[in-house]
């Protein structure tokens, strides 16, 4: 798989805005024109909804740039277009209506934290989610809820669990709570939101990962392997970016003259060190998605141990962006550790991403 080519002008309008972007706690208009203009919030979205339709490498590949030029973009970009992953789930009437805003965009919370009562025409939803990334620009919220009967009792599916429904509501629909108090990503504005005594008809509901409700060859694959793969990209991206701005720090911070020329050559293997540790845990996570991407086009299906494989080296190369990182701060003085700087930005960025539970450990 060839790397995608990143427009050195959307580096610089990201990169241009992406302090103010943090100052304002959302993505800066600028921002978000140019992430409407390319349809990035669609990019897994079928063409007949307008969306990309893009195969999964190509869109890791474009995320881990986002992502390098700025952190809150790239996770936005990366949560938000992640929730309109499920656009061929949904009913397609429903879809078009979604689609037809060129300003769409979908939030939503992966967290089982509502309830869904079933009514005559459909269901009531309550309930309150954390960490929606995208909340402060989102036109429709993605939730879970456990479905209830009108008695308060849970539905029971065939396995007998409790049965799990995602739901699709609109903006007006939710009522988000601005309460995202973070150190980093703080415009990506992933704040919570909750819903009281919301009925929807019955063509909000959708499952996952279920059969496909219009021609959609690249939306089936498995989600669990598609959100390690998107959010470890957003790392990779991160400590890319770490990287390149640490070596010109070091060699510009004020006292350099104290540094021995052994302190020097010590610097420079651990920096080479890492960045090469952080090429090789790259390089085998690109080859591991990219084989499994191969095998689910050409079979439609995925065997468990290269599944294990696309896992295992998101978590690792999450991992190691977290090390690289903490390794190379140290080096760069206390001008690194001024909220105003870029390389701190990235590094409270990185660092807040880390708290995401699905990448915590590295296996």
């Amino acid at each position: 798989m060839g790397n995608f080519e990143f427009n050195d002008l959307w580096v610089q309008i990201i990169k241009e805005h992406a302090g103010q972007s943090e100052k304002n706690g959302k993505l800066h208009p600028e921002i978000l024109n140019l992430i409407h203009s390319k349809n990035w919030f669609n990019i897994y979205v079928p063409k007949v909804y307008g969306g990309l339709e893009k195969p999964l490498p190509e869109i890791l590949r474009l995320e881990e740039q986002i992502a390098k030029a700025d952190g809150s973009t790239g996770w936005t970009v990366t949560l938000c277009s992640g929730a309109a992953w499920f656009a061929a789930f949904l009913e397609p009437d429903l879809a078009k209506e979604i689609f037809s805003n060129p300003n769409v965009c979908l939030a939503g919370s992966g967290a089982t934290t509502g309830t869904a009562t079933i009514t005559k025409n459909g269901y009531i939803i309550n309930g309150n989610w954390k960490y929606a990334s995208g909340a402060l620009h989102a036109t429709h919220f993605t939730m879970n809820c456990v479905v209830k009967n009108t008695d308060g009792s849970a539905v029971i599916n065939d396995d007998n669990e409790e049965l799990v429904l995602s739901f699709l509501l609109k903006k007006d629909e939710v009522t988000v709570v601005p309460n995202w108090p973070s150190i980093g990503m703080i415009a990506s504005g992933s704040h919570s939101f909750t819903v009281n005594n919301i009925e929807v008809p019955s063509n909000r509901s959708f499952t996952i990962n279920g059969s496909p409700k219009t021609e959609a060859p690249y939306l089936n694959y498995p989600f669990l392997q598609l959100a390690e793969a998107t959010l470890a990209v957003n790392f990779l991206g991160m400590a890319s970016h770490f990287i390149d701005l640490v070596k010109d720090l070091f060699y510009h911070r004020s006292g350099m003259e104290r540094f021995t020329p052994e302190q020097k050559t010590y610097f420079e293997t651990e920096f080479k060190k890492v960045k090469l540790e952080l090429k090789d845990n790259s390089q085998r996570f690109y080859e591991a998605v990219d084989l499994s991407w191969e095998n689910y086009i050409k079979h439609n299906v995925i065997t468990n141990d290269i599944l294990k494989q696309v896992s295992h080296y998101s978590r690792t190369l999450a991992h190691t962006a977290r090390k690289v990182t903490d390794t190379l701060y140290p080096y760069c003085g206390l001008e690194a550790a001024k909220t105003g700087s870029e390389l701190n930005r990235v590094w409270r960025d990185l660092h807040t991403a880390s708290q995401h539970s699905l990448l915590t450990f590295p296996f």
